[in-house]
């Protein structure tokens, strides 16, 4: 599979699940992972989950506008993502962009790295 198929079909699962059950995300990361949120720094699955589930809402859309890959090191897969989100309680999508690291294991892939952030408008 090419490292651009990997991105997109990542990609892919990874919002659904978000959308639907974001516990079930937890087997795509692993103790050593990073997620970057808002410039607040979590480490390891568990902590990453439990930061995923507490967000300040319950039910959220995310569509991707744009998706670019890149292969990293050792087979890995550098992943960009930018799209809007639009959670519960309001008629106003939020733009953001999330980079994914992702490396191989046992033939799949699982989240080295992960940076989330929300897109202001330009003041």
């Amino acid at each position: 599979m090419s490292f651009e198929e990997v991105g997109k079909q990542f990609v892919e699962y990874y919002y659904k699940t978000f959308d639907e059950n974001r516990a079930a995300l937890a087997p795509l990361y692993r103790d050593h992972s990073m997620l970057t949120f808002e410039a607040s720094g979590i480490l390891g699955t568990a902590a990453i989950v439990e930061k995923l589930q507490n967000l300040p809402f319950q039910q959220v859309q995310h569509r991707t506008d744009t998706l670019d890959a890149q292969p990293s090191g050792q087979n890995g897969v550098l992943v960009l993502v930018t799209g809007a989100l639009l959670v519960e309680g309001s008629d106003r999508p939020m733009s953001f962009t999330q980079a994914f690291n992702l490396q191989q294991e046992n033939g799949s892939y699982y989240v080295l790295n992960d940076v989330f952030r929300l897109v202001y408008p330009a003041a």
